[in-house]
């Protein structure tokens, strides 16, 4: 499964969203891979799943990706948890 963490610049908040995501699969014992990247990157990517803040829903929603996670509050580490876990477990083995 391929994961990408989404922000403008592809520095600060994806960097942030993909190490909580790298820890939140692991402690799953989830196999993915977690990449961070800047918006022009990831529109011409393939992801599985898209994380991103709620803001950059119109950039990252119709892109590559199969499935878009939306966080409203960045550094809540259980709504991140929530959200990815509850896509991850909804798709099909």
């Amino acid at each position: 499964m391929k994961i990408a963490t989404v922000c403008g610049m592809g520095f600060g908040t994806s960097m942030m969203l993909a190490m909580q995501v790298r820890q939140i699969v692991a402690d799953e014992g989830i196999q993915a891979s977690v990449d961070p990247v800047d918006l022009a990157s990831f529109k011409s990517m393939h992801a599985d799943i898209v994380i991103a803040p709620r803001d950059m829903e119109h950039q990252v929603s119709g892109g590559s990706a199969k499935h878009v996670v939306l966080v409203d509050n960045l550094v809540d580490r259980d709504e991140v948890s929530r959200k990815v876990l509850d896509l991850i477990r909804s798709l099909p083995s």
